[in-house]
């Protein structure tokens, strides 16, 4: 969760250049190019933060479901498995 705050907080703060996290307290600063630090609102941060992975849960998901659905469409014209894995790299899982 920590690298999407990192991402949350340089999209909605356009002026940051540098962050610091305190692992012991879990305090973010961030600072502008000229080290001045700036002010953010942690609450906004979490909720993009939460978008941003939620975004990419979603990416992996659409992947692995288009990657099924087209071994299952090669599957049905015909090849075997061991075609169809050597063509697109998919292998399905064992379930």
């Amino acid at each position: 969760m920590v690298y999407y705050k990192h991402n949350a907080i340089y999209l909605l703060y356009s002026s940051v250049k540098k962050i610091e996290h305190n692992k012991v307290t879990n305090v973010f600063k961030a600072f502008t190019l000229d080290g001045n630090e700036v002010s953010i609102d942690m609450s906004a941060v979490n909720t993009k933060a939460t978008e941003l992975e939620t975004a990419d849960a979603e990416k992996a998901t659409a992947k692995a479901t288009a990657q099924a659905s087209g071994n299952t469409k090669l599957l049905a014209l015909g090849l075997s498995q061991e075609e169809a894995t050597a063509l697109t790299g998919f292998t399905p899982s064992e379930d």
